[in-house]
């Protein structure tokens, strides 16, 4: 798949509004070799936003329980290891360890079928890698 192509990940309808939802996709590192992506996209109605499922301070996912990303008021993303907050739309810390830093964005829009669409990333297909995750 070349990196300027969408790659549909899920409907729109998938993520249910003002929600995150995870998913281990699969890509090519710098060696070329094909390794898990972890990714989570969020929605708020037609609104959607795509990062790396990775905390800039020490490289551990952010869910705090599985699927689990948004703090108590659903207003900011929160990292699950040491509580740091991120805006929803840019993905900046805006408290804790990792202040100033940023959550790596996904490029991300909605086809014309309602699809949530994937840009700028070169993906390997589904049946060419097993994230050991079960069913995504």
């Amino acid at each position: 798949m070349m990196a300027d192509e969408l790659f549909a990940v899920c409907g729109l309808e998938d993520i249910p509004n003002r929600r995150a939802v995870p998913m281990v996709l699969a890509r090519r590192n710098d060696e070329g070799d094909v390794v898990p992506w972890p990714i989570f996209i969020l929605r708020w109605g037609r609104n959607v936003r795509a990062f790396e499922n990775r905390c800039p301070h020490q490289d551990t996912h952010l869910d705090w329980e599985r699927g689990e990303f948004l703090d108590s008021e659903g207003t900011r993303i929160q990292c699950g290891k040491h509580g740091a907050l991120f805006d929803l739309g840019s993905g900046e810390c805006v408290q804790g360890p990792c202040l100033g830093q940023r959550l790596t964005a996904i490029d991300v829009e909605i086809d014309s079928e309602g699809d949530i669409c994937l840009s700028g990333v070169a993906l390997v297909e589904d049946d060419d890698f097993d994230s050991g995750q079960g069913a995504e």
